[in-house]
């Protein structure tokens, strides 16, 4: 092998990490666009129709936009070595906390809305924020999966694992909506809301303790 073929050997891992850093950064870019959108449509809706997960899903998404910021941060230290674990560290935390403030909310206004009796009205722009968010969701996940391997980042693994829980509760939200306008099942749309908190809790605890299947 000559000097040439050393060279571009030597160069082509860290061309291979440089090209999936900047295919992470255009999804992140992505998340952030999309969910700041959704989260102004579904706080609305959610605020009309007087309905706890939609607004706990609006919220999310505001989370989901910090989350997209931090591991942002965390891929523009991507090429400093020496930094790069710090980073990494920091930006778990980041995550880790924005996952268990969402849970305490949702958990606090379910309660509430169960022990009030709180009925909300119908809201068919909710389901279909929902349901888009139930398409799109899945398909950021696979792909910033394989960015975090790549990068054999556990704070990427854990912005991918909160945007897995994007789409998880937009399933529960689509099926408490759903129940709500089509039976009247007042009760459906805490209890949805409700049933987000543990695994949005468990998330929380594995990114602050920096359990990634990346470690």
């Amino acid at each position: 092998m000559d000097d040439t073929d050393t060279l571009t050997a030597a160069l082509t891992p860290a061309l291979a990490r440089d090209a999936a850093a900047r295919r992470g950064r255009h999804l992140q870019y992505l998340t952030i666009g999309w969910n700041s959108v959704e989260c102004i449509v579904a706080l609305l809706a959610g605020f009309f129709a007087g309905s706890i997960a939609l607004v706990g899903f609006g919220f999310d998404s505001a989370i989901e936009v910090t989350s997209s910021l931090a591991a942002l941060w965390r891929l523009a230290r991507d090429s400093d070595e020496a930094g790069r674990e710090r980073a990494e560290r920091r930006a778990l935390r980041m995550i880790g906390v924005c996952f268990l403030l969402l849970a305490g909310y949702v958990a606090y206004e379910a309660v509430a809305a169960l022990v009030t009796r709180h009925a909300p009205a119908t809201s068919t722009v909710g389901i279909i924020v929902a349901v888009s968010s139930l398409i799109v969701m899945p398909t950021l996940v696979h792909l910033k999966r394989r960015v975090a391997r790549a990068l054999a980042s556990g704070a990427l693994e854990a912005e991918a694992r909160q945007t897995r829980v994007c789409a998880y509760l937009s399933a529960v939200l689509v099926a408490g909506l759903g129940l709500n306008a089509a039976l009247g099942w007042w009760w459906a749309d805490p209890v949805a809301a409700l049933a987000m908190a543990p695994l949005i809790i468990r998330e929380g605890i594995e990114a602050v303790r920096g359990r990634t299947c990346c470690d």
